[in-house]
């Protein structure tokens, strides 16, 4: 290490051995970058790049496009790889350096250049080596041990490789032995080179893949400074490995074009105490209501941009619901709103604070049940796929092929059997939904029942009679239910998006659902005339939708307490769905011994049974489990299998093998997993990737069963997703960290308001009854964050940070 700068003197800092929190993520950012860069491994996963040199980059490689898709990104694409049919093709790339996005405080966003892709670029993995000069009485000399490798890229069809390293300086060459069908390989073999003062060549590690009949694949490589070394001593670690980017490329935009969104920054997440200032003082001003003397909540709100305001309502939202207060919050939200509201065709038609926490409230603690009452009606529509036209204008009867008489549909046939398919939708939502009034959470439900009292007090007598249900419907029906129809995949209704025909079908029950929830009012009826046909069942809807509404609000503060203590009794599950699992017999796993079942994640267990609605039994304590990984490919001829090691009810450490359908499956089970055991005591931090065949690791080939691991555990690697249990202290961050934005705005607010206070001010301070000012403690608690993230470093250990990722194609 260098003793100056404590940096290793190849420029790039060692990867710690310990893990670190790290989270891909689909939210909103803030407006902080980090000194981290990502990169996208060809197993799907995104992982750190740590970086002192030049400015990494995030890379994205799509396959070819096929027949019915848009393309996708290449989770089992493996660059490099050669000649196996089963691989997807690869178009080109995506670069994006960490340079390119801190040019971009917003984010990147727009139309980035495909660059093809080169093998000799495509690289992963780290390499251990310990550096020395030795000092003798002879001339000194330059030692290079080669210790041992992880995660290298699979270059071979076996889905491994041959490593071998080769050690240049000087004009000499020395290289390792070869290991065969690994990418966890160890050498523990030593070179010395004779080293002359001064001297300004650099030491080149590099990482080959041996091949038999064709040239050797490169690994990547580490370049060290001499110089530095020289001045160091010694050095040792693990170190990344750089792609060779030596070769000429082709023009730019000869390959394509990929439209990207992509935001980066870091969070360093303080332990909870600092946190407590602020989150207190929030929940004053959200417990005293509208008659709070400094109106905090108000002055958030006025001073957060529009293209934020979903972010912030979001993070206040899941803070506050942590507390035990959103539905508080919310009726705070109500009646700002309410006040500054003289028409009640106009009543939550903005997007206010109160417009984005509510859709996010609805997210955040009504998702499941959104499942229970549309997800049956959805898969009914996917599976159908019938062909549904209602606006005369666009009925293409060729579509719709022929009837039972066998002769072509008249427009007006189609006409009627879309209006009658579409009937059937509505008809069995609404019953749904009139049926679902007790699996409604009661949290939900109290705030509807907040919102609706709210309305009517301020909207009363008979011409704003249905006031008070719009208001609910404008949220229930217009941002949840509708958005839900239309993008179900969005809202983790559907892996897929739909096809042309399904997304129509869809829209047009979404514009239904939309009538049902306006109430029917002329407006609504005079958008779309060709809508006609469903008005009865609209109209009939209507009267289902409002004798729900009247249900859904009838709720007391006793009954909702029975609702929440017997909800919380229960241990709804975090991920379910079918895999495939492999059991391990004798000396290794048989590739035949596998068996499909429906697993289900609580907070409490890992369980499976023979069907979704047969009886569960415990397969794995969630207190048990140790690490949730994933396998090599070669293991099981798969990369879509992970393994999760636990301990029995003995205390042995024991292993099973789970396959999932595809990459994407496989990493929600492997993020579920992490989360539901990340504050578990006696976290591995390495495991294997292979498995124990015969007599030997199949990844390092170590003979030790009982070997602690060749590659590191991930277990703070993780997607945000919307059942996600809720990061305190996380969203504090995020809220601090966008108060110090507005900080300047919150200022001159608090000088407008002493200005226009003083008289009273002065009244009671003559009284002395003068009132504490919040913004003024709001600055004191900023300021106190402020100086407790300058001294964390010191104080907070690596696995505080947070870093998020948002990418969206």
């Amino acid at each position: 290490m260098n003793p100056s700068s404590g940096q290793p003197l190849c420029g790039r800092p060692c990867v710690p051995s310990g893990a670190r929190s790290i989270r891909c993520t689909c939210r909103p950012p803030s407006t902080q970058w980090p000194s981290t860069s990502w990169m996208r491994m060809p197993s799907g996963e995104w992982v750190p790049t740590p970086h002192m040199g030049p400015a990494p980059a995030i890379c994205l490689l799509p396959a070819r496009v096929t027949a019915g898709t848009a393309g996708h990104f290449g989770s089992s694409l493996q660059p490099g790889r050669r000649g196996n049919p089963s691989r997807d093709d690869v178009i080109g790339k995506v670069c994006l350096t960490r340079d390119t996005l801190a040019a971009h405080p917003k984010g990147f966003s727009g139309w980035a250049h495909l660059t093809e892709v080169d093998p000799d670029e495509e690289v992963q993995g780290e390499i251990h080596l310990r550096l020395e000069v030795v000092r003798g009485p002879g001339p000194c000399r330059l030692r290079c041990s080669v210790l041992e490798a992880r995660d290298l890229a699979p270059k071979d069809r076996n889905g491994a490789s041959d490593p071998f390293v080769r050690v240049r300086y000087n004009g000499r060459t020395q290289e390792t032995s070869i290991v065969k069908k690994s990418c966890y390989p160890r050498w523990n073999e030593t070179f010395e080179f004779e080293l002359e003062e001064g001297a300004a060549e650099a030491l080149c590690v590099e990482a080959w893949d041996w091949d038999l009949v064709s040239r050797n694949d490169f690994l990547g490589k580490v370049v060290f400074n001499v110089q530095r070394l020289w001045a160091a001593q010694q050095e040792e670690g693990w170190f990344r490995l750089q792609p060779d980017q030596s070769k000429s490329r082709r023009g730019e935009g000869s390959l394509g074009s990929l439209q990207l969104e992509v935001r980066l920054w870091d969070e360093t997440v303080l332990p909870s105490g600092c946190y407590q200032p602020l989150v207190q003082l929030l929940c004053h001003e959200v417990k005293l209501g509208t008659q709070g003397p400094g109106q905090l909540i108000p002055l958030i709100e006025e001073t957060t941009s529009t293209e934020c305001r979903q972010d912030v309502a979001t993070n206040l939202l899941k803070l506050f619901l942590g507390q035990g207060l959103a539905k508080d919050f919310l009726d705070l939200l109500f009646q700002l709103e309410l006040g500054r509201t003289s028409e009640a065709n106009t009543l939550f038609r903005s997007n206010s604070l109160a417009s984005k926490s509510m859709e996010s409230f609805l997210k955040v603690a009504g998702m499941r049940y959104l499942h229970g009452v549309l997800g049956p009606i959805i898969d009914r529509v996917f599976e159908e796929k019938k062909y549904v036209e209602l606006d005369p204008s666009r009925v293409e009867v060729k579509d719709v092929g022929c009837s039972g008489l066998h002769r072509p549909q008249t427009e007006a046939e189609v006409l009627e059997q879309s209006a009658q398919t579409l009937r059937v939708h509505l008809g069995a939502l609404l019953s749904a939904l009139s049926r679902s009034v007790r699996a409604c959470p009661a949290v939900v439900r109290a705030t509807f029942r907040q919102l609706f009292l709210r309305v009517r007090e301020r909207f009363p007598g008979a011409q704003h009679e249905n006031v008070p249900f719009i208001a609910v419907t404008s949220f229930l029906c217009l941002r949840f239910v509708s958005p839900a129809i239309m993008a179900p995949k969005l809202f983790h209704l559907r892996e897929r998006h739909a096809d042309a025909r399904t997304s129509r079908t869809l829209l047009l029950l979404a514009k239904a659902v939309q009538n049902v929830g306006n109430m029917d009012t002329p407006a609504s009826r005079a958008k779309e005339a060709w809508m006609e046909p469903l008005q009865p069942t609209v109209r009939q809807g209507v009267a289902q939708l409002k004798d729900f509404i009247t249900k859904l609000v009838d709720i007391g503060e006793k009954e909702e307490l029975d609702l929440q203590r017997a909800l919380s009794l229960q241990a709804p599950p975090v991920k379910e769905g079918p895999l495939f699992i492999h059991r391990t017999k004798g000396k290794g796993p048989l590739m035949s011994s596998f068996k499909k079942l429906h697993f289900s994640l609580t907070t409490e267990a890992l369980s499976f049974a023979k069907t979704p609605n047969s009886k569960k039994s415990a397969l794995i304590k969630l207190a048990n489990i140790r690490a949730a990984e994933k396998v090599e490919e070669k293991s099981f001829g798969s990369s879509h299998v992970m393994q999760v090691i636990y301990e029995d009810d003995a205390g042995k450490p024991q292993t099973i093998y789970l396959q999932c359908k595809c990459v994407n499956e496989l990493n929600q089970w492997l993020s579920a997993l992490r989360k539901m055991s990340i504050s578990n005591p006696g976290l591995l931090g390495s495991y294997h990737p292979g498995i124990f065949r015969g007599d030997k690791w199949s990844c390092c080939h170590q003979k030790d069963k009982s070997d602690l691991g060749c590659d590191k555990t991930r277990s703070r690697v993780t997607l945000q997703e919307w059942n996600d249990p809720l990061d305190h202290d996380l969203e504090a961050q995020l809220i601090y960290r966008h108060l110090l934005g507005v900080e300047a705005m919150l200022r001159e607010k608090q000088r407008e308001l002493s200005a226009a206070g003083t008289e009273a001010g002065s009244a009671l301070r003559g009284s002395g009854e003068a009132p504490k000012d919040p913004l003024a403690q709001l600055f004191q608690v900023l300021q106190d964050l402020r100086e407790a993230h300058r001294s964390s470093p010191a104080s907070v250990p690596p696995s505080e940070t947070n870093r998020l990722l948002e990418l969206q194609t």
